[in-house]
């Protein structure tokens, strides 16, 4: 016997097509003109980020802000590592501890990646406008994400990241 679903699964299933979406879009850009994916891509970002913050993010960290396990995170850094793209360090505080770095070349790509990503996301976002069952996801996505330019919902430029995902990774 079948059931319909609920308006809240509906909706699961709209955000996961809008995610998947967005995430196929980018991912093409960022291979065709950079030879990254998704993942390369924010990686790089987010570890841009702790060396404008003059800080450091141990893997789990690191892990945690690109929705990866420890492990798969460790062999992505592997794959830039090998590529000239990051470089490992121990921890002058903790000898166990190991700190990943954007090298220059990493950060060049990034800068000339971080062009593609926008505009892969602003296409994709204009594509999923025109479906009706994903238009008000983008809408609320838009509200959220633009206002005062944070990228931080509801933050203001000065306030702190919240922990976990780093919701400007795919901007």
């Amino acid at each position: 016997m079948a059931t319909s679903s609920t308006p809240l699964a509906q909706g699961w299933c709209a955000l996961s097509l809008l995610h998947d979406r967005i995430q196929a879009h980018i991912e093409r850009e960022l291979q065709a003109r950079h030879e990254l994916s998704v993942r390369e891509f924010s990686l790089l970002n987010v570890l841009s980020r702790q060396i404008e913050r003059g800080d450091h993010l141990h893997m789990k960290q690191v892990a945690d802000a690109v929705v990866l396990s420890q492990s798969a995170t460790t062999r992505l850094v592997t794959r830039l590592e090998e590529r000239g793209l990051l470089s490992r360090a121990l921890c002058d505080k903790d000898r166990r501890g190991i700190y990943t770095d954007v090298t220059p070349a990493g950060l060049k790509l990034l800068e000339a990646a971080r062009p593609t990503n926008q505009t892969a996301l602003h296409e994709a976002l204009d594509e999923a406008r025109r479906d009706a069952h994903l238009q008000p996801l983008v809408a609320a996505l838009e509200s959220c994400y633009v206002q005062g330019g944070t990228g931080r919902p509801g933050l203001s430029p000065s306030a702190p990241a919240p922990s976990g995902r780093d919701p400007g990774a795919l901007q």
